[in-house]
């Protein structure tokens, strides 16, 4: 596997193998090796995971740190590894960053699978309250334990995953944390999604209080036409890391190796 640090592009991770290449954007407060459990159930296959602007090891790079930005970030990263043929799978905030490169119909872009993906729709749950108590979230190490534990998962996790997610949700530039649940989250991409042309699955988590199957039953798919959608059972909203065999089973059966 490479690292390619860059100074003015997101580190990423580059996994070669055969493709399409799976594309991997994280939640807010992951990273690239959020994925590490899914990517080491897909051996053999090329895989890419970067570490959004403002996160992890990109955290020193200036913002913005907007959607639009980390979509632009996204499609350099892929275009800097030298990528022609992929799938995106993005997670929550990733999903979301996901559906706007869709929107764009890139070349080689295969398809998307959108994994407790924050929907195109902001849900009626997003008001000001909750934004602006989302944007706290982050702020101790308490308080990103307490939503690790009560609000992010619903399965036992490792001791490991769990300070990996503690450490994680803290690497971050100031004006990255707050850029999701303070404008992000509640930007309405609906028109964009609706230009995504590329074969789509939803996943989501059967026990999600982040992103419940409800909603985007109610406030994603109908953007996607003929999107596959299925609920993976027990886990909560951390899917990558509380059910990585399941979710890179689905990735596999979606898009398969060449």
């Amino acid at each position: 596997m490479t690292t390619t640090p860059q100074s003015l592009l997101p580190v990423y991770d580059h996994r070669p193998g055969t493709g399409p290449t799976l594309v991997f954007l994280h939640y807010w407060g992951g990273s690239a090796r959020t994925w590490d459990l899914v990517v080491d159930r897909l051996a053999g296959r090329d895989t890419l995971a970067a570490d959004f602007r403002g996160w992890s090891r990109s955290k020193n790079l200036a913002g913005p740190y907007t959607l639009r930005q980390l979509a632009d970030d996204t499609l350099a990263v892929v275009a800097d590894a030298g990528v022609t043929d992929y799938v995106l799978i993005g997670h929550s905030m990733g999903g979301k960053v996901a559906q706007l490169i869709a929107a764009t119909r890139p070349a080689g872009l295969r398809g998307i699978v959108l994994v407790g993906s924050a929907p195109a729709k902001p849900a009626a749950a997003v008001t000001p309250e909750y934004r602006e108590g989302l944007s706290r979230a982050y702020d101790s190490a308490e308080s990103v334990a307490g939503a690790r534990d009560h609000v992010l998962t619903a399965t036992e996790l490792p001791e490991r995953i769990k300070a990996q997610i503690a450490t994680d949700s803290r690497a971050c530039a100031d004006a990255a944390r707050t850029e999701w649940p303070l404008r992000g989250i509640a930007e309405d991409i609906s028109g964009q999604a609706r230009r995504i042309s590329v074969p789509a699955l939803v996943l989501a988590g059967e026990n999600d209080q982040v992103e419940p199957a409800d909603v985007l039953v109610g406030n994603l798919l109908p953007y996607l036409p003929g999107a596959g959608f299925a609920v993976l059972p027990e886990t909560g909203h951390l899917i990558p890391l509380e059910a990585p065999a399941a979710l890179a089973d689905a990735i596999t059966a979606f898009a398969p190796a060449a």
